[in-house]
């Protein structure tokens, strides 16, 4: 997939507000710091179209961006660590969940995970409660930017998944330093546009 425009359209606080168009969505989430700007820029090829920081929580609304005109990248708040009170992360976790769990546009959730670090339990739990609600999702391991080392917590994670999960879903294996795993995301994407036209 060639990415001719992204651009960021709005941000919203309730999922009732989101724009009501038929183009399909793909959101990103996972624990804060994560890289999940990076990872955005990397895929839409744009130095900054996300905002990178190095504070986590600094997310905070559902944010559209509007990809080819044909279909919207979703950055969500991160989840966990947040320099905020325990009621915003609350505030935040409702807002996120609502707009899964009734968004019908959204086609896919992309869950990152961080591949430099042991699984974290609020991953699981969180894969867990998309997998009890039917929410499609794929998993990205993020910052996998020296592969040999941060194999065995990828394979962590993943024997820490099969406690639940019969089978383990798709996978995208990432770095952002490197400029890796994107152009796979965006065939995953376009494929996936593709075959729901032909529905």
């Amino acid at each position: 997939m060639i990415i001719n425009t992204a651009e960021y359209t709005n941000s919203y606080v309730d999922w009732k507000k989101c724009p009501q168009t038929n183009f399909p969505e793909y959101a990103f989430i996972g624990r804060s710091n994560v890289g999940k700007s990076s990872l955005i820029n990397m895929i839409t090829r744009r130095k900054a179209l996300a905002k990178v920081s190095n504070t986590p929580g600094k997310t905070q609304c559902i944010n559209f961006f509007d990809i080819n005109d044909d279909w919207h990248l979703v950055d969500l708040p991160g989840y966990g660590y947040a320099k905020t009170s325990r009621s915003n992360r609350h505030k935040w976790m409702k807002m996120i969940k609502d707009y899964m769990e009734n968004r019908n546009s959204l086609l896919y959730v992309f869950q990152l995970i961080d591949s430099r670090i042991p699984p974290q339990e609020i991953d699981i739990n969180f894969i867990n409660w998309m997998g009890s609600k039917g929410i499609p999702f794929v998993l990205v391991f993020t910052k996998n930017d020296h592969p040999k080392k941060n194999k065995g917590n990828r394979l962590a994670f993943e024997k820490e998944l099969l406690k639940t999960w019969e089978d383990l879903p798709r996978k995208f294996i990432t770095s952002s330093a490197k400029n890796q795993g994107g152009e796979e995301i965006l065939r995953f994407i376009e494929k996936t546009n593709r075959e729901m036209l032909e529905i």
